[in-house]
């Protein structure tokens, strides 16, 4: 009996063990055309033990891949795709770089500063007024997220002119709206009480209603 601490290593576990010993015997065949016929074989039955593969793009090339790293790159057969190297299956991506932006002003973001260094640069004054108002609106609501409360349109002015050191002035002709919660729904599907008001639930139950034959006086009368 083996056992697995006396074996050699499993390259790819996805495949298991027999494809690894199989692909082991194609390396001890001599003739080459049945070496050949073996290394398809194999990668049939890889293709066959992982069909999720089929959905991979150029999935047969990988499969080819996967043989001559089975095979410790050993392998002398013919491919229909390049013969990957050792070099290039173990080569270590490039470090993706980062973006090193410094934003001036860290509580708006970097993308506001890039609509307003287009602001700046618009030369009709009804696209700039628009954009105007649109980084306005952002501000807006970029200060209710984070305080939970309704700022001025004064103190939005004010900050918009220090940044833009006075090139940018929008109107609240189109009013910039602020967010504003709205009253939560209870289980019944009527707003809870609130002291009265508008939010205090109208109407009642069943029994409630008054008869439409008998006036307004009494309560109908259940039939049975």
């Amino acid at each position: 009996m083996e056992y697995n601490t006396t074996r050699n290593h499993l390259i790819m576990r996805e495949y298991g063990r027999h494809v690894q010993k199989m692909i082991e015997h194609i390396l001890t065949i001599e003739d080459p055309e049945r070496r050949q016929r073996n290394a398809q074989a194999a990668i049939e039955l890889m293709g066959f033990l992982n069909p999720h593969l089929k959905n991979v793009e150029d999935f047969r090339h990988k499969l080819w891949d996967h043989l001559f790293l089975i095979a410790d790159f050993k392998l002398d057969v013919k491919s229909p795709y390049p013969i990957p190297t050792r070099e290039a299956l173990k080569a270590k991506p490039k470090p993706l770089p980062y973006p090193k932006r410094h934003p001036r002003f860290s509580h708006l973001g970097k993308n506001l500063e890039v609509i307003i260094d287009k602001a700046l640069k618009e030369e009709n004054p009804d696209k700039r007024l628009g954009f105007a108002n649109a980084v306005a609106y952002y501000m807006k609501l970029a200060y209710n997220n984070w305080h939970k409360e309704i700022v001025h349109d004064d103190a939005i002015q004010s900050e918009l002119t220090s940044i833009t050191q006075g090139q940018l002035t929008f109107t609240n002709t189109p009013y910039v709206k602020a967010f504003r919660p709205q009253p939560e729904r209870d289980n019944r599907g009527g707003y809870g009480k609130r002291g009265g008001g508008k939010f205090q639930q109208r109407g009642g139950g069943r029994n409630d209603r008054r008869d439409n034959r008998g006036g307004g006086g009494g309560f109908k009368k259940k039939r049975y």
